[in-house]
């Protein structure tokens, strides 16, 4: 990590944009610490694709602290910093590739350049750059040690590319880790989702109907703490399983289409495509608010949205309205992008369940690249012994301690008969 300034000037603190954020991801500074003398990443190229804002700056900092060369690209070009991108390019051992303000032209330029230096290991966010290796750069994969995903959508493209046999090396599923799905898919996308439409329209969820698309970890978190702050919440699925959890949780059950007529609020989080399409979008109010909190810009119909207008304002920085022929006005945040990353005012998640995150990616590159480098292509689950260091280093960093089984109690726990219930 960075050092202070010698002179303990606050100067050099105040001008750091990366140095609030370290206050609050302590598992990353305690990894630093460990690995800063120990160096066992030298040597090593690593690939980090992902919203480059000060929590990623810090993941990538960890990385070059553990002896890594580092390459920074977006998983998507309108999250990215511009104090964060300064920061980083002032550090050595750190190639930027991707920049504030870009054009989508030039961010996908800027992934070429980056697969053409070649990584030994990608850590990605969406399956961006692992499908692009794959597609455009067979003799980059070839050399590839392993991968790192973080998201749901881009752990279903890894799954697709397993199954037709096109995955050239291992990666680990980060995203399906209990540190990953538990905190950062509940906590992190419920609060800075909600967050980030508050902020970006000024309005109260109390007593709004919140009509949440999907109900895997991120829209259980949304749903959850959209009904904790008072707002009436209704839940659409296509999976029968959850749409029964959500029930049972207390949210009403709907198809979109009849959620639509109701809606305050529209949050799709599925990692799926046109998940608000036309249909919906006839069938809304006056007002309503769309806001994506799942992959990409894919989750609303955007040329759906765009078609059905007769014409677009932007009544506010941040939000689309589009004004129907028949008087009713559609607003859209974020320009139908992360809502919680690419608006005026998006910080992402809160750096503590960043931080348990982006431990899990560095844990899982540190895993692959020290461990077994003859692993065979696939898909893998995080060790449960990696998921279990990291708990245990982020209790220590909150000065939490739990029980530690008994002899008896692993004893009983390995003895599947159960004969003797004496003690």
């Amino acid at each position: 990590m960075r050092a202070p300034a010698e002179d303990g000037s606050m100067d050099a603190e105040e001008n750091d944009p990366l140095a609030w954020t370290r206050d609050y991801t302590p598992i990353l500074r305690s990894l630093a610490a460990e690995y800063g003398d120990s160096r066992p990443l030298d040597g090593d190229t690593i690939a980090v694709a992902s919203h480059l804002e000060a929590k990623t700056g810090v993941l990538i900092e960890t990385l070059r602290e553990a002896g890594a060369h580092v390459l920074v690209t977006g998983s998507e070009p309108y999250s990215t910093k511009a104090d964060v991108v300064r920061a980083l390019d002032e550090q050595d051992g750190i190639e930027l590739f991707v920049e504030h303000g870009m054009s989508e032209e030039a961010w996908e330029a800027g992934q070429h350049d980056l697969l053409e230096a070649e990584p030994d290991f990608l850590l990605d966010d969406g399956c961006e750059l692992i499908a692009k290796a794959h597609a455009e750069y067979p003799e980059v994969c070839e050399r590839i040690v392993g991968g790192g995903e973080q998201t749901t959508a881009g752990i279903t493209r890894l799954e697709a590319m397993e199954s037709e046999g096109v995955l050239e090396f291992p990666v680990y599923g980060v995203n399906d880790t209990p540190m990953k799905h538990f905190f950062d898919n509940v906590h992190g996308t419920g609060e800075s989702a909600l967050m980030n439409v508050g902020i970006t329209t000024n309005t109260m969820l109390s007593g709004k109907t919140v009509v949440v698309a999907g109900y895997g970890y991120c829209g259980r978190g949304i749903a959850r703490k959209a009904r904790g702050m008072g707002a009436q919440t209704v839940v659409t699925e296509v999976d029968p399983r959850k749409a029964l959890e959500a029930h049972t949780e207390g949210h009403r059950i709907m198809e979109m289409g009849e959620a639509a007529e109701i809606a305050d609020y529209v949050i799709p989080s599925t990692g799926s495509r046109e998940v608000v399409r036309r249909e919906h979008i006839e069938a809304m109010a006056d007002g309503v608010i769309l806001a994506n909190a799942g992959h990409f810009d894919v989750e609303i119909d955007l040329d759906g949205l765009s078609d059905a207008a007769e014409r677009v304002t932007q009544p506010r920085e941040g939000v689309t309205r589009y004004h129907l022929p028949d008087g009713r006005r559609i607003n859209l945040l974020a320009r139908g992008r992360l809502v919680n990353l690419t608006g005026p005012y998006s910080n992402g998640h809160p750096a503590e369940v960043m931080d348990t995150t982006f431990a899990m990616m560095f844990v899982a590159a540190h895993d692959l690249l020290t461990g077994d480098r003859d692993r065979a292509p696939g898909v893998y689950a995080m060790p449960d012994r990696l998921d279990r260091a990291v708990a245990e280093r982020k209790l220590g960093t909150l000065d939490l301690s739990i029980d530690t089984p008994t002899d008896s109690q692993r004893e009983y726990a390995g003895d599947w008969e159960h004969a003797d219930s004496s003690f």
